[in-house]
């Protein structure tokens, strides 16, 4: 009895602090790091709650969705494309992004992902369509860069941030493989042949200069034994003028000796024939000799 007459005449108080404790139960909200908390009242958005510990007014307020900041990966997926010189491709797309702004999310898109998807599947098919196949093998860079903007810029009414949009791979059809393939290999035999006739060029010129050289050498040769020839004729003809015609009887009968001298030292047996004018030759040579020792 001594409850029952406590609780009764305490139920006030009681029902108080029950509701006080339920009050703070319900207004006090505590939302992880990693999500962000749509409040409603009465059905219309009253405030987003970021990570940590955050009042609303109980029974007022209501968390409407709970939603996941983190990044986020949409399924790889396979779009037909036609490039500008008419080849059909089938490109491979992969996509990432998370959520920045929920309540942009929550009320403006119902499926986020087949959104994004579908997006992203327009806009390269677009960016291909201007471009040519060639382009695209070798401007992968750019149609990523493009695609990734693009997309950005159309999703960023939903509150979505896209991280990051990829372009995986360009497949193409057997028939067109193969002709890229048989274009390749042209290629390969014109190089080659460019690459041979190069050589070949390369080869002549290399040996025309060094013909070149070889003359250049020859006449630079015959220059210096012209020098040389020129400055004994004047030594000689200098002598002629100091000393008259002794000099040049002495000259004369020098060559003849030499002359006589070449004569004797070739191979086999041979007979010289000399005649009187060689003997006095050597004899005029040896008194010449004798008096300019």
């Amino acid at each position: 009895m001594d409850i029952e007459q406590f609780i009764g005449g305490n139920a006030v108080a009681i029902a108080i602090a029950v509701f006080i404790i339920v009050c703070i139960f319900l207004g006090v909200r505590i939302v992880p790091q990693s999500e962000q908390h749509v409040v409603e009242r009465f059905g219309k958005l009253r405030s987003v709650l970021g990570p940590g510990i955050n009042f609303v007014v109980p029974f007022l307020d209501k968390v409407a969705h709970k939603i996941s900041i983190l990044e986020r990966q949409l399924p790889n997926a396979m779009q037909d494309a036609i490039t500008a010189d008419n080849v059909l491709v089938k490109v491979e797309t992969s996509v990432f992004y998370r959520i920045i702004e929920p309540e942009k999310t929550v009320y403006r898109i119902r499926d986020v992902d087949a959104a994004i998807a579908t997006t992203v599947a327009g806009i390269v098919r677009s960016e291909i369509g201007k471009m040519e196949l060639d382009q695209v093998q070798s401007n992968r860079s750019q149609l990523i860069g493009m695609v990734r903007e693009l997309v950005a810029a159309m999703v960023d009414d939903w509150g979505i941030e896209v991280t990051r949009a990829e372009v995986l791979d360009v497949n193409l059809d057997e028939a067109t493989r193969a002709a890229m393939l048989q274009q390749l290999n042209a290629e390969r035999a014109r190089r080659a042949q460019v690459t041979e006739a190069e050589g070949k060029k390369r080869a002549m010129e290399l040996n025309a200069d060094a013909e070149l050289y070889a003359a250049q050498q020859e006449a630079k040769e015959r220059r210096v034994l012209a020098d040389a020839e020129a400055y004994a004729t004047g030594v000689i003809a200098e002598a002629i003028r100091l000393h008259g015609l002794e000099a040049a009887q002495y000259q004369v009968a020098l060559k003849q000796v030499e002359a006589l001298t070449a004569v004797g030292q070739g191979a086999g047996k041979q007979t010289i024939i000399v005649p009187a004018q060689a003997l006095e030759a050597f004899g005029d040579a040896f008194k010449m000799l004798k008096g300019r020792t």
